[in-house]
């Protein structure tokens, strides 16, 4: 896990890389930088580097790394100015140490060739896609459930709700799209909308560790993206609740139901009996379950195979790379949206010399315009390839004081 280093603490590290005139590594193109602080660090940071590096402009970002008693530091500068063996950037807002990434990154080198595949099945559907999604935990279903007998598991789950609610509804999207403020928000987040009491309306907070629930401010926000006006939204939002109280609603949830990033479709149960009481989080949690069994159900029947992609493998753009994983970019398409953080790909990293294959797991994405953005950890690669790449994206072996600063301390 990375840990921020706090401000008293930077200006602190700044202050002895000055005084202890200790060595900053840099690595590009397979060619390592040392530099050194040659004044004082205030707004800016003054920098010599040995060997100069020609062609070093203005506006470069540059990772760099430096050992202290043994623990790793780094932070990134962006250069404003360059003359020979001398640099000036902005002072870095922020040090790192205790990195999860113990390895420096470097640009990937120009005749190394990267291949990713999926690993794992993939879709390409015509359902509403969550634009953030996580891989959940799997559907929990006891011995009276049978994912292969749909029809037998919306028997049950009626059943089961109408001992709790008035009323339910299942619908999927695969003839009608969302239309309603529900349907739409749902589709839209991925998220339950739930009323324990219209009386009180939409709830503040979301109990759960792994978000679930849409809050009152998830809800505005989405008013607002809607087109409503900051100043309206309270009043939009008190008659969607007036709404339902004319409706004779007392409680209700619609919960949607998953698959991958997509929301096929959902469940509305609701209260219009105050003897019945408000729905609950226990009724929530089995709803939950519910939903995601039934997409199990329809998964095994085949209701998704006629977008299951066949083709898995693909070519990302690889920004940089260290011997502990890699950042690629990717154009936003249906291919990138299945790129989801815990997602595996199997990568091949071919080389003059050699070919390395070894699996990653997708641990950050974010979007950048019209490129998205993958930050992949590997996990199980052989130590023989592992010194392999290091030689060849460092340029050089593996010394002692390399195999302490890179592979220990951290």
């Amino acid at each position: 896990m990375a840990t921020s280093v706090k401000r008293i603490e930077k200006e602190f590290y700044l202050k002895v890389l000055y005084d202890e005139q200790l060595p900053i590594r840099y690595i590009k193109d397979q060619v390592k930088y040392t530099l050194t602080v040659e004044k004082p660090t205030k707004n800016k940071i003054y920098l010599k580097i040995d060997p100069i590096l020609e062609n070093l402009k203005s506006r470069t970002k540059m990772d760099l790394m430096f050992d202290f008693r043994g623990m790793n530091i780094i932070f990134s500068i962006d250069v404003t100015y360059v003359l020979d063996d001398h640099i000036i950037a902005e002072a870095p807002e922020y040090l790192y140490k205790n990195l999860d990434r113990s390895y420096s990154r470097v640009t990937i080198p120009p005749d190394l060739d990267v291949q990713f595949t999926f690993l794992g099945e993939r879709y390409s559907l015509g359902y509403p896609r969550i634009t953030e999604f996580e891989n959940d935990e799997p559907a929990n279903s006891s011995q009276d459930m049978v994912p292969q007998n749909f029809t037998g598991l919306i028997k049950q789950m009626g059943q089961w709700i109408a001992g709790y609610a008035d009323g339910y509804k299942l619908v999927l999207f695969k003839e009608v799209q969302p239309s309603t403020i529900e349907e739409r928000i749902l589709a839209e987040t991925g998220k339950t909308l739930y009323l324990p009491s219209t009386k009180d309306g939409i709830p503040v907070e979301d109990p759960y560790p792994r978000k679930r629930i849409i809050t009152r401010d998830l809800f505005h926000r989405y008013l607002e993206s809607t087109g409503t006006e900051l100043k309206h939204v309270e009043q939009v939002a008190r008659k969607f609740m007036t709404a339902k109280l004319e409706q004779g609603v007392m409680s209700e949830a619609w919960l949607p139901i998953l698959f991958h990033e997509y929301v096929i479709g959902y469940i509305h149960v609701w209260n219009n009996k105050a003897e019945r009481g408000a729905i609950n989080y226990t009724v929530i949690d089995n709803l939950y379950q519910f939903a995601k069994i039934l997409a199990y159900s329809l998964k095994l029947s085949g209701y998704f195979d006629e977008g299951l992609i066949d083709d898995n493998t693909f070519e990302g753009s690889v920004i940089d790379i260290s011997v502990s994983g890699l950042l690629f970019a990717y154009p936003s398409s249906s291919l990138s949206s299945s790129l989801l953080p815990d997602c595996e790909l199997s990568i091949r990293l071919t080389a003059p010399k050699r070919s390395i294959n070894t699996n990653a797991v997708i641990v950050r994405r974010y979007r950048d315009g019209s490129m998205g953005y993958f930050g992949c950890r590997f996990l199980d690669m052989a130590p023989e390839d592992l010194r392999f790449l290091f030689e060849y994206i460092y340029g050089r072996p593996i010394t002692d004081e390399d195999a302490v600063f890179l592979f220990g301390n951290v």
